[in-house]
């Protein structure tokens, strides 16, 4: 009867002293880098005469929701405004991805006779602008002026550094996919679509974030194009009233009296909790994505 052979040993992975102080150190660096949003989180929640008195604290002297209050005051407009952003952040962001994705497939097939022509075309107004006058003639003459489209398609929907970016990504890919779905009689929709597309989503992720973190910020296009004052964003809710504060502040000071304390800068702080969720929330599901597609698509070209 034949001995059995004796499994190999496992290997028993070494823990020293110097991967403990690592690791150790790495988890102290990620609690120090989350202190400044822990510390944006209580300031909001602190009484204004309180930073007056003794400015920033971990451990404020008193509490206080003044400044959630005050902005939840508005009733419905805040809530409109978060629905108004997120609407058009989602959208804004499929749409962009979407075209520029395959605009990056058109600039990464070398079967396109004047690929290299059109890459220069896209290249050079991200270096000349035309400048706002020429761009607000154009936004109205296309009638991107409160609706929906203006917080859409100005300025957001398609950026050049993003396409060069996942053009680089995608020039990275074997060519011999291509040629071989060409020859099973697949046109370019569906090698796009079914064989690019699914490998470059690394790249795609990583603007994904880039437009989403663009059209959740912005707040110029409502400046600018919209009057309705049901399709401003919260963005723009939450400039308005940081401004009427500021302004309030500023009279009550001329006034020589302050009857009540404005809560200034414990606003800013709840303004920036409140705009800041969504994009935590967003990061963490792109992060692998994220680093892999801005590696790649900067080094390949």
């Amino acid at each position: 009867m034949a001995k059995l052979a004796k499994r190999p040993a496992k290997a028993h992975r070494k823990y020293t002293w110097g991967n403990f102080f690592i690791g150790l150190f790495i988890l102290a660096f990620s609690l120090v880098c989350l202190l400044p949003m822990v510390l944006t989180v209580i300031v909001s929640f602190t009484d204004e005469r309180a930073i007056m008195r003794n400015g920033y604290s971990f451990f404020p002297e008193q509490f206080s929701t003044y400044a959630y209050e005050l902005m939840f005051n508005r009733g419905s407009s805040v809530i409109q405004g978060y629905l108004v952003s997120i609407f058009v952040t989602v959208v804004g962001t499929l749409s962009a991805v979407l075209i520029t994705g395959l605009a990056a497939y058109t600039l990464a097939n070398k079967n396109v006779k004047y690929r290299n022509v059109l890459g220069m075309y896209f290249f050079i107004p991200m270096v000349f602008g035309a400048g706002i006058v020429p761009w607000y003639l154009m936004c109205t003459a296309l009638n991107l002026r409160n609706n929906i489209f203006a917080l859409l398609i100005p300025n957001l929907l398609f950026n050049t550094f993003n396409l060069f970016l996942v053009r680089n990504f995608m020039s990275g890919l074997p060519d011999e996919l291509r040629e071989s779905a060409t020859i099973d009689g697949a046109n370019d929709a569906v090698i796009a679509f079914r064989i690019y597309f699914p490998l470059s989503v690394p790249g795609l992720a990583t603007v994904a974030l880039f437009y989403g973190l663009a059209y959740w910020n912005d707040w110029w296009n409502a400046i600018m194009l919209v009057d309705d004052k049901a399709l401003y964003p919260i963005q723009y809710l939450l400039l308005q009233l940081k401004s009427q504060i500021s302004m309030l502040k500023d009279l009550q000071s001329l006034g020589g009296s302050i009857q009540a304390t404005t809560p200034t800068e414990s606003l800013k702080m709840a303004t920036a909790v409140i705009t800041v969720g969504p994009i935590i929330l967003l990061y963490p599901f792109l992060q692998k994505y994220y680093v892999k597609g801005l590696v790649v698509g900067s080094v390949k070209g």
